[in-house]
């Protein structure tokens, strides 16, 4: 590690031979005219509409397929028509003889144009505004559907309402969604409709499920865990609405699930959950909509967390169409009490046979996930003395099995690679999974026993884990293996000609591809995409003879095509993929300057690190530029990949646009490098990860020769906001000027599910929980004024406001010079557009006259 001193002196040593040389010289401050607060908001303005041009508008999102009678696909999806600016729905069809390559397909409005959804954020229920923040959705109107795929019932939330329609197939024009009617007051939220009975449609509202019936237009209120009452203390419990840490930490935004299909039994059933927050600790913010103040439930790191079971509510449907039987039914055992260690219930479904429901369970070191099975017969009318452990049963069949189990030293990270296939035996379940077992995310093909005891032998639930609590797994076969990773979201599977279609990084973590694996012949993988682009939304039918991708490069815009696959056997060399035409064609940016240049480093410590570099857009050779390192630095994240970087990196251009050099650098920690790679940050979160990043901006500027060392600015939102503060910590002499944006600065004050997976729970880390605060170094902050500037929401209920104003009081206590910019009615990321604008402004400013 070089010294602050020999830096300082390499530094200007580099400084005067560069200076030297001939062609080669800094750019002086007063050859840059000093902008007015006016005049750079002007600026942004301008900067704003030029760019919005740098990507191909709205690229279509949520695809999904459906069969018509007559043999066309029709593929709806959401984007902004050329003439709007909210999302809609809209489809375009595909004629069983259609395969010809080159062409735009022709988008139809499925909505009626002059249908009104949501225009603004005044009109989002505090809910809405919540589920948006977890969702980190960015666009106005509709932004998720549901479709019933045999009668083409479509149903989608919007301005805390549910609308219908019904797409016959045979269209004469776009369709006027009906309100579906309720006499509940709240947000609408989270619409399912009933697999094989398209006129139920379930949804959540206030912490509780309702069910609406679209013939009858009845509506009834399936549970009761919310009192009503205005105290949030006093009304822990919801039913269907996962906890925070569960939507933020673990992606999963869905409560409840309809049992696949009809039993004949003339029961509808649907598996909830219920959430307990009665230890989570409740905060209060000042709300957004008044003068009040709002509520929220957020577990610390080594708080206690939400508590999650799984109930069933199950009804009857009457010749006239009445919902009535309305049943609740409980676990035998609650989850927690067969399960004393786990934490979190983070993945729930049920098996195609709708014999059993699935759940995944995780510790709360996030070190040992099970896969568990419950049988249909396993839930009750609730009993007395539920919770008494020493009860006896005897199931008919073992109605708690676990069917798997995985432990990590490190952590596990979840995912939804997860397809029950085909049992060959009634005692026995196969599926396909995906694992990091092997360092590297890949799937696995297992067979699992289930067969029960069948002596009728009476057990008490204390011997159940030598019983049905261990796994008896009879086969398990690697599907894929190398050191690549399979990406954590979905596979599909052709079970006709036994194939697994998946996402990838085989040809290099820079690019994303689809892959196909036969289940006879594992290991012998194709690409299916091609190498020079990455391919980062993929949709297949369920049938897995049609495929949408969405594909892009650093120097294209985003395309969006559509193929036919075919194959005449069960190999993946007999597999076609036909092109059929474009939603979005290909394109590419009217300068190639928007392009950033990707860089590639071996480190010290032998990783390969890559980095990126968007030049001034006003670039000369020989000219050394200020350079903002925008930094994120935290796992989950990759900054750098072969991707167009469009509208998402806005304010990458802007600085661009405005005659600074802007770096990001994936140091040690990011993502899709394997587990070891991510590891790198494990128990020391904040104390690393910055070496790696100062590493490779050395390097960057010794090889381009365009980079000032003496003007950097470190720049970045949430972890990097937290590492935008530590760069000026610890790198003092390097980063002259820190913007941090929404900044973590103690891990004790973050959320569970996150900082625990990372930095163990404090307890067990008391010496990385200080390590890693930046409260702890308040006193290595610079003496010199205008080096500081934090930006916060104060309504932010992710890293909230608290971090920020902690580190203000130290600041003050101690009389460290900072600048502080609050944005009253913005959350974690800035959505509205002149909160957005003027934070804009603010940057420019601070760096103009300060860097």
């Amino acid at each position: 590690m070089i010294s602050p001193k020999d830096r300082r002196q390499r530094m200007e040593n580099m400084d005067t031979a560069s200076n030297e040389s001939a062609g080669e010289q800094a750019v002086p401050d007063s050859t840059v005219p000093r902008k007015s607060w006016s005049e750079l908001r002007a600026v942004v303005s301008d900067l704003r509409r030029k760019l919005s041009g740098v990507s191909a508008g709205s690229v279509p999102s949520s695809i999904t397929f459906r069969s018509l009678p007559d043999g066309r696909t029709r593929i709806y999806f959401l984007s902004t028509p050329s003439n709007g600016w909210e999302t809609t729905l809209l489809y375009v069809d595909i004629a069983h003889a259609d395969h010809a390559n080159g062409y735009r397909l022709h988008w139809q409005p499925v909505i009626e144009a002059n249908f009104q959804s949501v225009s603004s954020t005044n009109r989002l229920s505090k809910e809405e505004q919540l589920l948006w923040e977890r969702k980190r959705l960015a666009t106005w109107g509709i932004t998720s559907y549901e479709i019933h795929a045999e009668s083409g019932k479509l149903v989608f939330p919007a301005a805390s309402s549910l609308y219908q329609c019904v797409d016959t197939g045979f269209m004469p024009g776009p369709l006027f969604p009906s309100e579906i009617r309720m006499s509940t007051t709240g947000a609408k939220l989270c619409p399912q409709i009933c697999p094989w009975n398209n006129a139920l449609i379930a949804h959540t509202c206030s912490g509780d499920l309702y069910l609406s019936h679209s013939i009858t237009g009845s509506s009834v209120r399936l549970t009761h865990a919310r009192k009503g009452g205005r105290s949030l203390i006093d009304d822990p419990l919801t039913a269907g609405t996962p906890s925070y840490v569960m939507q933020e930490e673990f992606t999963r935004y869905i409560g409840y699930w309809w049992q696949p299909k009809s039993m004949f039994d003339g029961i509808y059933r649907i598996v909830y959950e219920e959430v307990d927050e009665s230890d989570v600790k409740i905060y209060c913010f000042p709300s957004s909509n008044s003068d009040e103040v709002d509520e929220f439930r957020f577990p610390r790191a080594g708080m206690p967390n939400a508590r999650s079971n799984l109930k069933m509510v199950q009804f009857r449907l009457t010749e006239s169409l009445h919902i009535v039987d309305i049943e609740i039914l409980e676990l035998q055992y609650p989850l927690h009490i067969m399960f004393p260690w786990m934490e979190y219930m983070v993945r729930v479904g049920w098996t195609p046979d709708a014999q059993y429901i699935w759940v995944q369970l995780l510790d709360r070191k996030q070190q040992k996930l099970e896969l568990v099975l419950l049988s249909i017969d396993n839930f009750c009318e609730p009993p007395p003395n539920t919770y008494n452990t020493e009860k006896h049963f005897i199931p008919a069949s073992p109605s708690v099995q676990v069917i798997y189990s995985e432990q990590s030293p490190i952590w596990i990270n979840v995912n939804d690679l997860l397809y029950f296939l085909e049992p060959n035996d009634v005692n026995e379940v196969k599926f396909i999974w995906g694992s990091e077992e092997s360092e590297f995310r890949h799937l696995y093909l297992i067979t699992s026993s289930i067969a029960g005891l069948s002596n009728g032998v009476e057990e008490p639930l204390d011997r159940m884990d030598s019983i049905f609590l261990r796994p008896r797994i009879t086969s398990k076969i690697a599907l894929t293996q190398g050191d690549w990773e399979v990406l954590g979201k979905k596979i599909w599977v052709d079970e006709v000609n036994f194939i697994v279609y998946f996402c990838g990084f085989r040809e290099g973590p820079l690019e994303q591809h689809v892959y196909a694996v036969s289940l006879r012949r594992p290991l012998e993988i194709r690409l299916l995409t091609r190498p020079g682009y990455s391919y980062n939304s993929i949709y297949f039918n369920k049938e897995c003879t049609m495929l949408v991708t969405v594909y892009s490069s650093i120097k294209t815009l985003p395309t969006c095509q559509v193929f036919k696959i075919s194959q005449t056997d069960w190999t993946v060399e007999s597999i076609s993929l036909t092109p059929v035409g474009y939603l979005l064609e290909p394109s590419v940016p009217e300068s190639e300057l928007l392009a950033p240049e990707i860089f590639t480093h071996k480190i010290k410590s032998g990783d390969t690190v890559y980095s990126m570099i968007f030049k001034p857009h006003n670039f000369q050779p020989g000219i050394k530029y200020p350079t903002i390192l925008n930094v994120y630095g935290g796992p989950e994240v990759q900054l750098v990949s072969n991707t167009f970087k469009g509208l998402r990196h806005l304010r990458m251009h802007m600085l661009a646009a405005q005659g600074y050099c802007v770096v990001l650098i994936d140091s040690r920690g990011s993502q899709h490098r394997g587990l070891i790679f991510e590891s790198h940050l494990r128990r020391r979160m904040g104390t690393v990860e910055l070496n790696d990043q100062v590493e490779v901006l050395e390097w960057l500027t010794e090889t381009t020769g365009y980079i000032d060392l003496n003007r950097v600015a470190l720049h970045g939102w949430s972890y990097g906001g937290y590492l935008s503060l530590m760069g000026l910590i610890q790198y003092p002499d390097i980063f002259k000027l820190a913007i941090a944006g929404a900044p973590v600065t103690s891990w004790n004050f973050y959320d569970t599910g996150y900082t625990e997976r990372y930095m163990d729970l404090p307890q067990n880390n008391s010496h990385g929980y200080m390590a890693g605060s930046v409260l702890t170094y308040v006193n290595k902050f610079p003496d010199e004024e205008n080096r500081l500037l934090i930006i916060h929401g104060l309504i932010d209920e992710n890293v909230h406001f608290y971090h920020t104003s902690q580190l203000i009081n130290a600041l003050v206590k101690i009389g460290k010079p900072y600048q502080l910019q609050v944005y009253p009615n913005e959350r974690h990321s800035l959505r509205s557009l002149d909160a957005s604008k003027h934070y804009e402004t603010t940057l420019l400013s601070f760096l103009q006259n300060h860097l």
